[in-house]
């Protein structure tokens, strides 16, 4: 990735990775990948938007990619994570000439998740979002979300498989890192998505699938070194403490993100596809949360991993966003 600068800094007490391109002094676009991923998912935007005069920030979070690991899923809740990226922002990213900038957001899947939360908990370090994939998700007060889950999905749901240390990371391990994120990153299952306890990656096939044209063999090749090299108990841990992070949540129930938001998603998502999704998006729901979003784009033809997919038109969509914010 030609003039993609890579550094290790020190926030929050985690080595961060982080990735970046741009001219210092010009506005900050932070960008957070999901699960399975690392920076490098954001590659053709970190490209397409130093271009247009961004100075594009990719943390790996902590976890994954060439960040720490803290083996323990109680290091992994909403505040760890937000408070490495207020940390990230604070001293890393704006200098004292600019400490009262603001950074624009971009970010997919667990990364729209704790996108979210930054939103939630610092609305004064984010001058806009743009979430894919990935809606608010209001705290429910009364049902921890793994036990929500498993009584509407049942336990073969993806996050209720994911919950017991060490089980599904020996499942992956069985079936080979290649093959399993050749699996995520290819299918288009309408969700709710479940693994069954049988071949739960279906990669008992996997030689037979074709990669999509927007991802190829050289790019399998480096997620699957990475996640050989760091393993999965660190993103996986994003799900063990979902609990966790729904009890730190307390005081947040039924505040309102304040700041402004435009969500992006294809049709073929598995999270859009996922039963009430649809209706919180588009039927009220979301924009009673989320008072300052200004837009829904839905795709039509494109699944989940949409900043890969679609890379040319989202790097447009994050650009005519921030344009009109900076007006």
């Amino acid at each position: 990735m030609e003039g993609i600068e890579h550094r290790i800094v020190n926030v929050n007490g985690i080595n961060t990775h982080v990735a970046e391109k741009g001219t210092k002094g010009n506005p900050v676009i932070l960008f957070l990948h999901g699960f399975p991923e690392f920076w490098y998912t954001w590659r053709h935007q970190l490209n397409t938007l130093s271009t247009l005069g961004y100075r594009v920030v990719a943390p790996d979070l902590r976890g994954y990619g060439d960040t720490e690991a803290p083996p323990l899923p109680k290091n992994y809740s909403c505040h760890h994570v937000v408070g490495d990226l207020v940390a990230l922002i604070q001293h890393e990213l704006v200098s004292s000439v600019e400490k009262d900038e603001k950074v624009f957001l971009v970010a997919h899947d667990w990364g729209a998740m704790i996108g979210w939360y930054l939103c939630l908990f610092r609305p004064d370090l984010v001058k806009g979002f743009v979430s894919l994939s990935v809606p608010f998700r209001p705290r429910h007060p009364s049902m921890k979300p793994v036990a929500s889950m498993r009584a509407f999905f049942g336990e073969d749901y993806y996050i209720c498989r994911f919950q017991e240390p060490g089980k599904i990371e020996a499942e992956i391990a069985k079936c080979g890192t290649e093959a399993v994120i050749k699996r995520i990153l290819t299918d288009r299952t309408p969700g709710p998505p479940c693994l069954p306890k049988e071949n739960p990656f279906g990669t008992h096939d996997s030689d037979e699938l074709k990669l999509p044209s927007w991802f190829s063999e050289e790019d399998l090749k480096c997620y699957a070194s990475k996640f050989q090299e760091k393993g999965f108990t660190g993103g996986l841990n994003y799900y063990r403490a979902l609990d966790l992070s729904w009890e730190l949540t307390a005081p947040w129930t039924g505040a309102q993100i304040k700041v402004p938001v435009k969500f992006i998603v294809g049709d073929l998502d598995m999270v859009y596809s996922t039963p009430g999704v649809k209706e919180y998006v588009h039927g009220g729901g979301f924009k009673k949360d989320v008072p300052l979003l200004e837009d829904v784009i839905v795709m039509e033809g494109v699944g989940h991993f949409i900043n890969q997919e679609r890379a040319e038109e989202i790097s447009m969509h994050i650009h005519d966003f921030i344009k009109k914010l900076r007006i």
